[in-house]
């Protein structure tokens, strides 16, 4: 049987990252419960750059990441705790951030996390190979490398429930390079990052590069790939139009001097972290309730680890 589209939808003005992390939380809670309802919910690519950004995995600590925090912040970026695999990396303009929002079980069998990460790399280094006549090093780390010490991507993935969160970053203009400068990005001493203009040595838009890699991902995945219409399903369309309305507030904002809403709050984090609803709906989001909230987790993932077959971090970012 034919697996359904996978919708897509590329947003136009840079996002916060606690936006996306809510946002991801919001559409995986809406699939799952639909899917439990046995009602259909669609398979999301969300394509997207972000406001400069420092983000570590979930089995980095409070006590490891302090000094990290307050050093990076006055760099002038966020700095936010995910519960996806991977370290220390960076997210910011100049780069394609990718989430896929997808059931690994809808495939028979189901496709494994290592061949979906495994996939996600082919699509990468595809896109780079045939947009950009760029070629990739075999490595046995996660993400794509130019080099044994040039990373141009990073993969960080999480799935419960077998349906993913998190995904991919690619780095296409020079502007993240020099803030990867400032951190060992994904713990790899020795590794700086690149991207396609360095590799080029020219200039390369990161809005003409989208098409061709949705195309690429597509074609990998065997997945038909189609626009997300924002008129075709309320819930998934109020939700991303809602970020894309308080994304313009905070740039009007900035653009009054007026102090926007705090996205970087450590009470914020704490709502995604932890789960607590009525922090979660302080941040100005999705008005999550207790149906769609992020699930409590008051334990640290060493002293409680969720079974294998719901839930599942990976990656080097």
């Amino acid at each position: 049987m034919a697996l359904p589209p996978v919708f897509h939808h590329h947003f136009r003005r840079p996002l916060p990252y606690y936006t996306t992390l809510l946002l991801q939380e919001y559409l995986h809670r809406l699939q799952l419960a639909r899917r439990k309802a046995g009602k259909q919910y669609p398979d999301l690519l969300l394509l997207l750059e972000h406001r400069p950004v420092y983000t570590a995995g979930r089995r980095q600590t409070d006590a490891e990441l302090q000094n990290e925090r307050k050093r990076l912040e006055a760099r002038g970026a966020d700095f936010v705790r995910t519960q996806r695999g991977g370290e220390l990396t960076y997210h910011g303009p100049g780069q394609i951030v990718g989430y896929p929002l997808l059931d690994l079980g809808r495939s028979v069998p189901p496709v494994g996390v290592r061949d979906y990460i495994c996939l996600m790399q082919k699509t990468l280094k595809l896109h780079l190979r045939e947009a950009h006549n760029i070629d990739s090093s075999t490595t046995d780390l996660t993400g794509v490398f130019l080099a044994p010490d040039a990373k141009i991507a990073s993969i960080g993935v999480q799935i419960r429930h077998r349906l993913t969160t998190h995904g991919f970053a690619l780095n296409i203009t020079n502007q993240p390079l020099a803030w990867f400068e400032d951190v060992v990005a994904c713990g790899l001493d020795g590794v700086k990052a690149t991207s396609v203009s360095a590799a080029l040595g020219t200039d390369v838009s990161l809005r003409e590069d989208v098409p061709g890699l949705v195309r690429r991902f597509g074609q990998v995945y065997e997945r038909d790939m189609v626009p997300l219409d924002l008129d075709s399903d309320p819930e998934v369309a109020d939700a991303i139009r809602h970020v894309e309305k308080e994304v313009r507030e905070l740039e009007a904002a900035h653009e009054m001097a007026v102090e926007p809403t705090v996205w970087n709050s450590p009470f914020v984090e704490a709502a995604y972290l932890t789960g607590l609803t009525g922090a979660a709906s302080a941040s100005g989001m999705f008005g999550i309730s207790d149906e769609t909230a992020p699930e409590p987790k008051s334990k640290s993932p060493e002293e409680s680890s969720p079974p294998q077959d719901n839930w599942t971090d990976f990656g080097g970012e």
